[in-house]
């Protein structure tokens, strides 16, 4: 079918977006980069946080987690939740949630009541992101505008990240770090007063064969609790040895939920995680890709912000100025992405992003006391986010792009889910490494150095996987619908 895009219906020839696609897709755009912009935006001023309230190490990590835990572990159910009542509705609440979050962290009188409020982001934020998916499927309903759509969505998240570190610095030089709380609040603000006319209702969906989707309130819970304490547990690995109570308990504890929820998932009638969904070679190659982009996305983050301040006594203005390059490099690669997708294909797009991003990590692996910015740790700042920017793109389109439109919230939930457990789990796993090392700088290169060697471990295993069980035969875009504007 050929045709061009104009907004309303599917009429003979030609192939149509919803009125106002390019506004929508800049909206539910603007809003999944914040999500993400929120969890490196602590990065940068995590240092004068710690002195104002008098943090230790694990206190940091612990607060730098603290969004990204509930974020995670809630994912799939507001995946379910989107689903079940609508993308529009849930994007709504999530927004309110999020938005009142960070109102009141901009507040924060101490440690504990920014560490709860960032908790309450992260549940805003778990109801959100599937939404917006959901929404996002109703705004491009044809298949190949969806996934096209989808190939720039993958790159919102890591520009996200790069914008938290540039932004956060130049507030809490300028300002305090409380005003970059005013950023999601701003947006939330913003999106809920567009929402209504600008983002289609769309319905519930209907389930498909089996009618509307069930809640499975015990696999919600399961994932939740199992994905917090097991993502807690590893938090605190910096400051306990993994066979304290301290490590141990909240970490077995979450591993034996987490089977749990496997077993569960495989007995009831409707499954948070339908046990299929994630067989398919494609789909392990997109979830395992993009927890490895976000992990050593937020690694870069949070080491580099950490050791230009605390260990070179940059000022956060001049350690924002350092990820200018960073930034640079992800607006480029994501925007060559798309193209390079439809060439070549999300999965070997995705292999590619692996092999450079695990080169630029292994890079930074060089990290000791003489190291300097330009000769040492420019590259690395520069291909890994090229490599990021081609992994989430490639991955993003191996996710969902033959997922049906009923279950638009699910493969919203299980992309994000693999997205914040990288710089949450992913990161606190590298922490532990880090911390096998007495000298703090050696343990930085260490896990800069694992998370490379992970990487193109990961990439000669895709290479096989798509050899092996075609797993790159994602069914190509139509040629019909353009690829999204956001202006």
């Amino acid at each position: 079918m050929t045709g061009t895009v104009t907004g309303g219906t599917v009429t003979g020839g030609t192939v149509t977006t919803t009125p106002h696609a390019g506004l929508a897709f800049a909206v539910l755009g603007t809003v999944q980069a914040t999500l993400i912009f929120t969890i490196t935006a602590i990065g940068v001023p995590l240092p004068d946080i710690g002195r104002e309230f008098g943090l230790g190490s694990a206190d940091l990590v612990l607060l730098s987690a603290a969004y990204g835990l509930p974020f995670s572990g809630l994912l799939l159910f507001g995946g379910r939740l989107a689903d079940r009542y609508g993308g529009r509705p849930m994007f709504t609440v999530g927004l309110v949630v999020f938005g009142l979050a960070s109102a009141i962290a901009a507040i924060a009188p101490g440690f504990a009541v920014l560490v709860a409020v960032r908790f309450g982001q992260g549940l805003g934020a778990a109801l959100t992101a599937p939404a917006a998916m959901a929404v996002l499927r109703a705004v491009y309903p044809e298949p190949g505008a969806y996934r096209r759509a989808m190939a720039t969505w993958g790159g919102l998240s890591v520009l996200g990240a790069a914008i938290g570190n540039l932004a956060s610095g130049v507030l809490t030089t300028w300002v305090s770090w409380r005003w970059m709380f005013a950023i999601p609040v701003a947006v939330a603000g913003a999106a809920l007063l567009l929402t209504p006319r600008r983002l289609p209702a769309g319905k519930p969906a209907d389930g498909g064969p089996g009618g509307r989707p069930g809640l499975d309130p015990l696999g919600a819970v399961l994932a939740a609790v199992g994905i917090t304490l097991a993502g807690y547990g590893l938090t605190v690995t910096g400051d306990h040895a993994w066979t304290s109570a301290a490590v141990f308990v909240p970490l077995g504890v979450g591993v034996l939920l987490l089977a749990t929820f496997l077993v569960v998932e495989r007995r009831v009638a409707d499954p948070l995680l339908p046990p299929g969904f994630v067989r398919a070679p494609r789909r392990v190659l997109g979830l395992v890709g993009v927890l490895l982009a976000a992990t050593g996305t937020g690694l870069i983050s949070f080491l580099i912000s950490l050791h230009l301040q605390q260990n070179r006594d940059w000022s956060p203005l001049a350690t924002a100025g350092a990820f200018v390059p960073f930034a640079l490099a992800l607006i480029v690669a994501g925007r060559a992405a798309g193209p390079l997708i439809g060439r070549y294909g999300p999965g070997r797009i995705t292999v590619l992003g692996l092999l450079i991003g695990g080169t630029g990590l292994l890079l930074l692996a060089r990290l000791d006391e003489g190291t300097r910015y330009a000769r040492d740790l420019l590259p690395g700042l520069v291909l890994l986010p090229v490599g990021a920017a081609l992994i989430f793109a490639g991955t993003a389109v191996l996710t969902t792009g033959d997922v049906p439109a009923h279950q638009a919230g699910l493969a919203g939930g299980v992309l994000n889910t693999a997205m914040e457990l990288g710089p949450t789990v992913g990161l606190a796993a590298l922490m532990s490494v880090a911390a096998t090392r007495a000298d703090v700088i050696v343990g930085y290169a260490w896990a800069f150095g694992t998370a490379g060697a992970v990487f193109l471990l990961a990439a000669l295993s895709a290479t096989a996987l798509l050899r092996d069980r075609h797993g790159d035969r994602v069914p190509e875009p139509s040629r019909e619908a353009g690829p999204p504007r956001t202006g």
